[in-house]
């Protein structure tokens, strides 16, 4: 691999992270459309540690009261106040991805991967967060949150296995689903992003290493994910303060419309 194509695959995985538009369909579609040599799910996760930095800094406040309230539940064993509650709700979040992630591994790695299938989930996906957008009221702010409802947006997350569905998008909409206004919607899903994403880095950080793959390639690559998936979070932020997420829906639709013509090209 090349450094530009590292960075450039950096720059992907960094903007679409956080966008509910698949980070994981266009890291496996940038190969097949560009010609190159897939990388593989493993430096895929690499690059996930960029996001990882991304997101610790854009929400360092949030986290640092997060362990405070993590640390006050232990010494207390009393869920008093929001912080206490929201660190027991991305916990149960987090819990369905891990074990989701933990059975479907090996298909993630091959048959998921399939371009079709990519495009395919780019399609359903793109629609369905439209559909829940433009119907589901906004009447619910995050500090609203039950254990219920955290227990199924982390279900919603298991589905994102599949390239093309989007952790970030199967989150918001389940979120969305159950009336959290937009920008709650996102704040959690990225907030629960944190755990999962830092699992990932861990269990496949030492495959990247075995494979000699920790070299000025995958260092430009982790750098350009880190600043775009900063960029990428305070842009959403602001957008869907004012907007729906109607263009993401969009943009998934003709992105695997796309994919399926250039798959059938290919034979």
């Amino acid at each position: 691999m090349t450094i530009f194509q590292s960075l450039v695959l950096g720059l992907i995985q960094g903007l679409t992270e956080f966008l509910p538009v698949s980070s994981s369909a266009h890291l496996s579609l940038a190969p097949y459309l560009f010609g190159w040599q897939d990388p593989g799910l493993a430096f895929d996760v690499a690059l996930h540690f960029g996001t990882l930095l991304a997101v610790l800094w854009f929400f360092r406040k949030e986290w640092g009261q997060l362990i405070l309230a993590a640390v006050a539940i232990i010494r207390t064993r009393k869920l008093d106040t929001v912080e206490k509650k929201r660190v027991v709700f991305l916990i149960i979040a987090t819990i369905p991805g891990a074990i989701g992630g933990l059975l479907l591994e090996k298909k993630a790695e091959t048959a998921f991967r399939a371009p079709a299938l990519t495009a395919v989930a780019l399609i359903v996906m793109g629609i369905t967060l439209w559909l829940v957008d433009r119907v589901a009221s906004q009447t619910r702010k995050v500090e609203n949150m039950t254990w219920i409802d955290a227990l199924v947006i982390g279900c919603a997350q298991v589905v994102a296995l599949i390239p093309g569905e989007s952790r970030s998008g199967s989150t918001i909409t389940a979120g969305r689903a159950l009336k959290f206004d937009r920008e709650s919607a996102a704040i959690f899903s990225f907030l629960m992003s944190m755990p999962i994403i830092a699992a990932a880095v861990v269990l496949k950080g030492p495959e990247v290493l075995k494979t000699g793959g920790f070299g000025i390639e995958l260092l430009v690559g982790v750098l350009a994910s880190a600043i775009s998936g900063w960029l990428a979070i305070s842009i959403l932020l602001r957008y869907v303060t004012r907007h729906s997420y109607g263009v993401f829906a969009l943009y998934r639709v003709l992105l695997g419309l796309a994919v399926l013509a250039v798959v059938y090209t290919r034979g």
